[in-house]
């Protein structure tokens, strides 16, 4: 279909479902949703025109604070067209037309960014991913991916409006557990969650998203949502509007759902996303990863040879904040070390599926809920990528995941070290995004050495 089909396609569903006003929506450099909000009459010439932005968005960090000097001559980064705080130009992708089931007459699409004159934006995160898929294509394959994730929902007691509650970033809301645990997978928690399971059903129902399950976590208030695979483009783009269009619906019901990895609550348990992945060979369509002789295939064992060299510098894309580096603890079902297993829980790449079997897959359980699905899913795939180019064999299965290994980071610092000094991530996305990556994630590790915690207080007040 034409993209001009497409449009009317849009158009006329849009007509057809009442919709008032569409949300315009891009995933910005941490995976969060910002956009504009349009009415129905205006979708054509957006459609035709493009909708501008600021390009501020692109440059701040997780408390909403503009990083880069924009209004130096050179803006904080060599790039034409993104000076002076100017406008970028965000692209609807009809493809991703939404009828929004919590919110009344409202559509939603998600969009692309390109520079005023169309040129593309090195940091467009779904750009990258995009180009990834693309590189793997070329080669003849097809990454697949399917998640689990793992997000904690809690009563919102106090949504903390006060004037005094504003900020760089706002004090958080008060809340309140919605089942105490610790009762993974037990039936009476479940009854229990039944009033957010049916609004999170609601949610995936009503945007086609390709829910699996939902089952109770380990943790008080802590659920898992798993989805069947898809090609990453699309589960990329499902994470994003799952996490936003769960966290407005629940919201709107009294609850707080929040995707953070470790709650600075009592008695929370932390918060993992499983990347199930695997890959079809385009010319067979059969799963690459599969061999009946072998629980992985020549391909499927460089495929993790290449997660496995580059893990240490992928974790600021699988991990990106400076609470998920807490999570990196032996014997929490979390991964502690660089380790691959077959079937081993404890092992960061887990081999799961029968020797020759179509599931034969792939699961990474170092990546945190927060992070952005592109960019996450873009390190699995060049990473993986770079080891079948290689032929990269992985040292053998582990059986002691918490024994041997090179550990993954302990804290953020090592891990923007990591990132900032990595000659194969300059090489497959370019000195530019790596340095705009490192000096966002190096601004919100200044801002955290500059508060005094609650640990310093505790440490230092009485005894000195």
């Amino acid at each position: 279909m034409q993209l001009s089909d497409k449009v009317e396609a849009v158009l006329d569903q849009a007509a057809r479902s009442g919709i008032e006003i569409v949300r315009l929506s891009f995933a910005d450099q941490h995976g969060l949703l910002r956009g504009k909000t349009l009415p129905l009459s205006g979708l054509r010439a957006v459609f035709e025109s493009g909708c501008p932005m600021p390009s501020t968005l692109l440059l701040k960090d997780t408390s909403h604070r503009t990083v880069f000097p924009v209004w130096t001559k050179s803006g904080g980064y060599d790039l034409p067209g993104l000076k002076g705080a100017g406008d970028i130009v965000m692209w609807p992708d009809p493809d991703t037309f939404q009828v929004l089931p919590w919110a009344d007459k409202t559509g939603w699409m998600l969009c692309d960014l390109t520079l005023k004159d169309g040129g593309e934006i090195p940091f467009c995160t779904r750009s990258q991913l995009r180009r990834a898929t693309k590189a793997l294509a070329d080669a003849g394959y097809e990454h697949r991916s399917g998640l689990e994730l793992e997000f904690t929902v809690l009563k919102l007691e106090d949504p903390r409006l006060a004037h005094t509650d504003a900020g760089f970033p706002p004090v958080p809301p008060d809340t309140s557990l919605t089942t105490r645990g610790y009762q993974f997978l037990t039936e009476a928690r479940e009854d229990e969650l039944e009033p957010i399971f049916t609004i999170v059903r609601q949610v995936c129902d009503g945007l086609s998203l390709p829910l699996r399950s939902l089952e109770v976590e380990f943790g008080p208030s802590q659920i898992e949502a798993t989805f069947d695979p898809q090609d990453s483009m699309a589960t990329a783009d499902m994470a994003v509007l799952f996490r936003s269009g769960v966290k407005q619906a629940l919201r709107r019901a009294g609850y707080h759902a929040t995707f953070m990895c470790r709650p600075a609550l009592p008695e929370m348990f932390s918060n993992g996303w499983h990347v199930h992945q695997s890959m079809i060979d385009t010319k067979t369509g059969k799963n690459a990863f599969s061999t009946p002789d072998a629980p992985l295939s020549d391909v499927g064992r460089y495929f993790v040879a290449g997660l496995l060299d580059h893990a240490l510098e992928s974790c600021l894309l699988t991990t990106p904040t400076i609470n998920g580096y807490k999570r990196y603890r032996p014997f929490v079902l979390a991964p502690d070390r660089i380790l691959w297993g077959l079937d081993n829980k404890g092992a960061m790449l887990r081999v799961v599926g029968d020797p020759g079997g179509p599931a034969v897959r792939i699961e990474n359980r170092a990546p945190e809920p927060a992070a952005n699905p592109y960019l996450c899913l873009a390190s699995q795939i060049l990473s993986g990528l770079d080891g079948m180019q290689r032929k990269l064999e992985p040292p053998p299965p582990t059986e002691e995941p918490y024994g041997e290994g090179a550990l993954l980071p302990r804290t953020i610092l090592d891990a923007i070290d990591a990132f900032s000094g990595s000659a194969f991530y300059r090489k497959v996305w370019g000195d530019a995004f790596v340095d705009y990556l490192a000096q966002l994630k190096k601004a919100e590790l200044s801002r955290f050495f500059a508060e005094v915690t609650d640990w310093e207080q505790r440490e230092y007040f009485e005894i000195f």
